[in-house]
Protein backbone atom coordinates (compact mmCIF):
# COMPACT_ATOMS: atom_id res chain seq x y z
CA UNK A 1 0.00 0.00 0.00
CA UNK A 2 1.12 3.29 -1.02
CA UNK A 3 1.66 5.75 1.64
CA UNK A 4 0.00 9.05 0.77
CA UNK A 5 0.67 11.34 -1.82
CA UNK A 6 1.46 14.38 0.70
CA UNK A 7 3.75 12.01 2.53
CA UNK A 8 7.97 11.90 1.27
CA UNK A 9 10.69 9.53 1.92
CA UNK A 10 13.55 11.05 2.61
CA UNK A 11 16.74 8.75 2.09
CA UNK A 12 19.94 10.20 3.61
CA UNK A 13 23.51 9.98 2.81
CA UNK A 14 23.27 5.89 2.03
CA UNK A 15 26.73 6.19 0.07
CA UNK A 16 30.07 4.56 0.07
CA UNK A 17 32.06 7.12 2.36
CA UNK A 18 29.44 5.56 5.49
CA UNK A 19 29.11 1.92 4.69
CA UNK A 20 32.36 -0.81 5.08
CA UNK A 21 35.07 0.68 3.53
CA UNK A 22 34.21 4.09 3.41
CA UNK A 23 35.77 7.16 4.86
CA UNK A 24 33.19 7.37 7.86
CA UNK A 25 32.08 3.70 8.04
CA UNK A 26 29.18 3.19 10.51
CA UNK A 27 28.79 -0.03 11.59
CA UNK A 28 26.77 -2.36 9.79
CA UNK A 29 25.28 0.62 7.85
CA UNK A 30 24.70 -1.37 4.27
CA UNK A 31 22.55 -4.26 6.70
CA UNK A 32 19.69 -1.10 6.14
CA UNK A 33 20.02 -0.93 2.22
CA UNK A 34 17.50 -3.60 1.56
CA UNK A 35 15.01 -1.93 4.14
CA UNK A 36 15.73 1.00 2.05
CA UNK A 37 15.01 -0.27 -0.81
CA UNK A 38 11.57 -2.24 0.17
CA UNK A 39 10.21 0.98 1.87
CA UNK A 40 10.95 2.85 -1.04
CA UNK A 41 8.43 0.82 -2.70
CA UNK A 42 5.85 2.21 -0.76
CA UNK A 43 6.08 5.75 -1.13
CA UNK A 44 5.43 8.04 -4.35
CA UNK A 45 7.60 10.92 -3.00
CA UNK A 46 11.19 9.95 -2.67
CA UNK A 47 14.28 12.82 -1.90
CA UNK A 48 17.83 11.26 -1.65
CA UNK A 49 20.36 13.42 0.28
CA UNK A 50 24.11 13.28 -0.56
CA UNK A 51 26.78 14.70 1.58
CA UNK A 52 29.23 16.59 -1.14
CA UNK A 53 32.45 18.24 0.45
CA UNK A 54 35.27 19.95 -1.01
CA UNK A 55 38.63 18.86 0.21
CA UNK A 56 39.02 21.87 2.02
CA UNK A 57 35.68 21.34 4.13
CA UNK A 58 36.15 22.81 7.58
CA UNK A 59 34.82 19.75 9.20
CA UNK A 60 37.73 17.83 8.52
CA UNK A 61 40.10 17.40 10.87
CA UNK A 62 43.40 17.04 8.65
CA UNK A 63 42.58 20.76 7.85
CA UNK A 64 42.91 21.74 11.42
CA UNK A 65 46.62 22.02 12.88
CA UNK A 66 46.79 19.64 15.62
CA UNK A 67 43.35 18.16 15.34
CA UNK A 68 42.36 14.45 14.89
CA UNK A 69 39.45 13.04 14.09
CA UNK A 70 36.35 13.29 16.73
CA UNK A 71 37.77 16.10 18.68
CA UNK A 72 35.97 19.08 18.61
CA UNK A 73 36.11 22.43 17.64
CA UNK A 74 34.05 25.97 18.37
CA UNK A 75 33.74 27.69 14.73
CA UNK A 76 31.07 30.92 14.67
CA UNK A 77 28.10 28.86 14.19
CA UNK A 78 28.78 26.77 17.20
CA UNK A 79 30.43 23.45 18.43
CA UNK A 80 31.63 21.25 15.54
CA UNK A 81 32.28 17.49 15.73
CA UNK A 82 36.15 17.16 13.14
CA UNK A 83 35.68 14.40 10.96
CA UNK A 84 38.11 12.28 8.99
CA UNK A 85 37.58 13.53 5.38
CA UNK A 86 35.31 11.96 3.58
CA UNK A 87 32.50 11.65 0.95
CA UNK A 88 34.78 14.34 -1.13
CA UNK A 89 33.33 15.57 -4.02
CA UNK A 90 33.22 13.39 -7.33
CA UNK A 91 34.97 11.02 -5.11
CA UNK A 92 34.08 7.09 -5.30
CA UNK A 93 33.16 7.79 -1.32
CA UNK A 94 30.80 10.27 -2.27
CA UNK A 95 28.73 8.05 -4.46
CA UNK A 96 25.69 6.12 -3.14
CA UNK A 97 26.21 2.61 -2.41
CA UNK A 98 25.73 0.38 -5.45
CA UNK A 99 22.74 -1.76 -3.57
CA UNK A 100 20.71 1.29 -3.19
CA UNK A 101 18.13 0.98 -5.93
CA UNK A 102 15.26 3.74 -6.21
CA UNK A 103 14.88 4.75 -9.46
CA UNK A 104 11.88 6.45 -8.58
CA UNK A 105 13.77 9.32 -6.01
CA UNK A 106 12.86 12.66 -7.84
CA UNK A 107 15.31 15.14 -5.87
CA UNK A 108 19.28 14.51 -4.69
CA UNK A 109 19.69 17.30 -2.16
CA UNK A 110 23.62 17.62 -2.00
CA UNK A 111 24.91 19.15 1.53
CA UNK A 112 27.64 20.20 2.72
CA UNK A 113 29.47 21.80 0.07
CA UNK A 114 29.79 25.01 1.44
CA UNK A 115 33.24 24.91 2.47
CA UNK A 116 32.88 26.95 5.75
CA UNK A 117 29.80 25.53 7.11
CA UNK A 118 28.93 21.58 7.57
CA UNK A 119 25.72 20.48 7.04
CA UNK A 120 23.95 17.23 8.66
CA UNK A 121 20.09 17.97 7.84
CA UNK A 122 18.55 18.36 4.83
CA UNK A 123 16.90 21.37 5.31
CA UNK A 124 19.75 23.51 6.90
CA UNK A 125 22.83 23.82 7.12
CA UNK A 126 24.66 23.80 10.74
CA UNK A 127 24.50 27.98 11.07
CA UNK A 128 21.03 27.51 11.47
CA UNK A 129 20.25 29.84 8.27
CA UNK A 130 21.02 28.46 5.23
CA UNK A 131 18.59 26.71 3.93
CA UNK A 132 18.90 23.44 1.33
CA UNK A 133 15.64 25.14 -0.26
CA UNK A 134 14.12 21.69 0.47
CA UNK A 135 11.33 23.12 2.53
CA UNK A 136 10.35 25.07 0.14
CA UNK A 137 10.31 22.49 -2.68
CA UNK A 138 8.05 19.88 -0.72
CA UNK A 139 5.72 22.74 0.40
CA UNK A 140 4.92 23.71 -3.21
CA UNK A 141 4.42 20.11 -3.80
CA UNK A 142 1.84 19.90 -0.80
CA UNK A 143 3.85 17.26 0.97
CA UNK A 144 3.00 18.05 4.86
CA UNK A 145 4.62 14.67 6.00
CA UNK A 146 8.45 13.09 6.22
CA UNK A 147 9.47 9.91 6.64
CA UNK A 148 13.44 9.47 7.43
CA UNK A 149 15.53 6.60 6.65
CA UNK A 150 19.20 6.41 6.01
CA UNK A 151 22.78 7.18 8.28
CA UNK A 152 23.54 8.27 10.59
CA UNK A 153 20.68 8.16 12.99
CA UNK A 154 22.60 10.87 15.36
CA UNK A 155 23.81 12.91 12.88
CA UNK A 156 22.42 13.68 9.47
CA UNK A 157 18.52 11.82 10.01
CA UNK A 158 18.36 13.36 13.73
CA UNK A 159 19.09 16.64 12.71
CA UNK A 160 17.11 16.48 9.33
CA UNK A 161 14.50 15.18 11.42
CA UNK A 162 14.47 17.76 14.12
CA UNK A 163 14.22 20.64 11.35
CA UNK A 164 11.20 19.05 9.58
CA UNK A 165 8.98 19.29 12.86
CA UNK A 166 10.34 22.59 13.16
CA UNK A 167 9.40 23.51 9.99
CA UNK A 168 6.02 22.08 10.81
CA UNK A 169 5.91 18.95 9.14
CA UNK A 170 4.76 15.83 10.74
CA UNK A 171 7.64 13.98 10.96
CA UNK A 172 8.75 10.12 11.23
CA UNK A 173 11.74 8.05 11.77
CA UNK A 174 11.97 4.85 10.59
CA UNK A 175 14.28 3.53 13.53
CA UNK A 176 15.21 0.44 12.17
CA UNK A 177 16.03 1.57 8.58
CA UNK A 178 18.81 4.02 9.97
CA UNK A 179 22.02 3.38 11.88
CA UNK A 180 24.28 5.40 13.99
CA UNK A 181 27.89 6.49 14.77
CA UNK A 182 27.13 6.46 18.52
CA UNK A 183 30.27 8.64 19.64
CA UNK A 184 30.38 9.75 23.38
CA UNK A 185 26.32 8.63 23.67
CA UNK A 186 25.08 10.65 20.59
CA UNK A 187 22.33 8.34 19.89
CA UNK A 188 21.15 8.32 22.87
CA UNK A 189 21.04 11.83 23.31
CA UNK A 190 19.59 12.20 19.09
CA UNK A 191 16.65 10.32 20.08
CA UNK A 192 15.76 12.31 23.41
CA UNK A 193 16.03 15.42 21.22
CA UNK A 194 14.02 14.31 18.38
CA UNK A 195 11.45 12.88 20.54
CA UNK A 196 11.42 15.82 22.71
CA UNK A 197 10.72 17.85 18.93
CA UNK A 198 7.93 16.08 18.60
CA UNK A 199 9.31 13.50 15.73
CA UNK A 200 7.97 10.04 15.74
CA UNK A 201 9.64 6.99 16.34
CA UNK A 202 8.20 3.61 14.31
CA UNK A 203 9.38 0.33 12.40
CA UNK A 204 9.41 -0.37 8.99
CA UNK A 205 6.81 -3.30 9.50
CA UNK A 206 4.26 -0.38 10.64
CA UNK A 207 5.01 1.11 6.77
CA UNK A 208 5.16 -2.13 4.89
CA UNK A 209 2.56 -3.94 6.91
CA UNK A 210 -0.20 -1.36 7.26
CA UNK A 211 -2.19 1.26 5.29
CA UNK A 212 -1.66 4.76 5.55
CA UNK A 213 -0.18 5.26 9.22
CA UNK A 214 -0.56 9.53 8.74
CA UNK A 215 -4.57 9.05 8.73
Amino acid sequence: MLQSERSVLIVVDVQNGFTSGGNLAVANAEQIIPTINQLAQHFENIILTQDWHPTNHISFAENHPNKKPYDTIRLNYGMQVLWPSHCVQGSKDAEFHPDLNIPTAQMIIRKGFHSQIDSYSAFMEADHQTTTGLAGYLKERGIDTVFIVGIATDFCVAWTAMDAAKLGFKTFVISDATKAIDVHGSLQHAWQDMLAAGVKRVVANQILNAPDITQ
